[in-house]
């Protein structure tokens, strides 16, 4: 049977604030009737205003949400509501249920949609280009274009060096050179652009150079080494289809779900498209992974997979001389339990050796996977740290919130603990946080 979702996994799924208050309302067990759950789905009829109730049905593999109320958000109100029942209280949606007649005709033509969209990726897949040679020609225009947008950007920057960082009255905000990098094709060089206008003085002189290192590298694409251009034209912006990425080399692993991450919070300057990414670690290969969701306005990523649980299932890697976002293949049955106990992690001076050889791979490298062990979680008068009693790693203030640091320091109560997060240039940004009974307690949920 499919294991309970924790309150936590279960609102990180919500599309914003008021669902999940919305949600709190349905989570108990007097507004529901013909509940149940089959270990792959979650149903159940929901009491409204309306002399019919809502008839909602949750497949948890992806998650997938449908619901007859007429509510334009996704998942609704009902279904979250419904999953909280779910997680909270198993008496209310018993175990070894079998569908209702309503829920299992949904269930089924999900079923026949998904094994049609396989036929049609395998066929795709097998087809040949219509036109290689129409193909290389459109290639070799962008690449000019991108080389050439990369030059223009080099001597921008150098103009505003020459004349000096410190005044920025004259220099006028970066928004125009963006907006030509987006007519190159290079839209990753574009958001680097637009990053530079709200960058503290102090940190100006170096994004600038990593900036002009990216842009001189996407001239000079033909002379790097295969990984390294691989890194650069993914760090300019060019994209990988998923099915071209599946249909190359995968890795089948047992996926431990290390945490996960929505963005953006509430009030974030972009609330047209949310992001969820969730990092994996294999069991057998050790290898890390990033899955990245989105959203539309209104919608939760659909891509949703428990932290701490493990899943069964095929990555294809995005190529880059250090490969870590990946695409999601075949998944081998519904995600399990993972073993007891907390991941096996560094300390902080291997995290810190750690992070240092992933940058010497890729130079643009924020911040890197990590999981750091004996840790306590200490706010001193340089901020909040964590400290393995040898060494001290400040933490990315900017990556998480007050409560969050005060819930990880609730967690440990002065005792080492084993947290996940990134370690990067401005220090570690916890993720989640494994306490004494073993469990996961993410740090990032709403």
């Amino acid at each position: 049977m499919e294991e309970r979702w924790s309150t936590e996994h279960v609102l990180s799924l919500a599309p914003d604030a008021a669902s999940r208050k919305a949600a709190g309302k349905l989570s108990t067990s007097a507004p529901w009737s013909a509940a149940g759950t089959d270990g792959d789905a979650v149903w159940g009829e929901c009491r409204g205003s309306g002399s019919t109730p809502y008839r909602t049905v949750v497949e948890l593999a992806t998650p997938a949400y449908r619901c007859s109320c007429p509510s334009r958000k996704f998942p609704c109100k009902h279904a979250l509501g419904l999953l909280l029942l779910w997680s909270g209280s198993p008496d209310a949606v018993p175990d070894g249920a079998e569908p209702a007649d309503w829920a299992a005709e949904w269930l089924k033509e999900r079923q026949e949609r998904s094994e049609q969209r396989s036929e049609q990726r395998a066929e795709q897949r097998a087809a040949a280009p219509a036109d290689p040679a129409a193909a290389l020609r459109r290639a070799g225009k962008r690449s000019a274009r991108v080389a050439a947008g990369a030059a223009e950007l080099r001597l921008r920057l150098a103009d505003r060096v020459r004349h000096g960082l410190a005044d920025r009255s004259t220099a006028g905000p970066w928004e125009e050179v963006a907006a030509r990098m987006v007519d190159a094709q290079a839209p990753g060089l574009a958001t680097r652009v637009r990053e530079l206008d709200a960058l503290p003085q102090h940190r100006l002189l170096e994004e600038y150079a990593m900036v002009h290192l990216l842009a001189t590298a996407a001239t000079r694409l033909d002379e790097l080494p295969a990984p390294l251009a691989a890194t650069v034209r993914a760090r300019v912006g060019y994209t990988t289809e998923t099915a071209e990425l599946l249909a190359g080399p995968t890795v089948r692993d047992r996926w431990q779900v290390l945490g996960s991450r929505t963005s953006p919070m509430e009030g974030g300057a972009d609330e047209r498209l949310t992001t969820r990414r969730l990092w994996l670690r294999g069991a057998k290969t050790g290898r890390q992974a990033l899955l990245i969701a989105f959203g539309r306005p209104g919608q939760a990523p659909e891509l949703a997979l428990p932290t701490g649980q493990v899943v069964e299932a095929e990555l294809a890697f995005h190529p880059g001389a250090r490969p870590l976002r990946a695409a999601l293949g075949t998944r081998y049955g519904a995600p399990g339990a993972a073993p007891d106990g907390p991941p096996p992690g560094l300390t902080v001076a291997e995290a810190v050796a750690g992070y240092g050889t992933a940058v010497a791979d890729d130079p643009w490298l924020d911040a890197w996977p990590t999981v750091l062990t004996g840790v306590v979680p200490v706010l001193s008068p340089e901020g909040w740290q964590l400290t393995d009693g040898r060494h001290t790693a400040p933490v990315h203030r900017a990556a998480v919130t007050e409560a969050a640091l005060w819930r990880l320091a609730a967690v440990s109560t002065g005792r080492p603990l084993t947290v996940f997060g990134e370690y990067g240039h401005q220090g570690f940004a916890p993720v989640t946080a494994w306490g004494s009974d073993g469990r996961p307690i993410g740090l990032t949920a709403p």
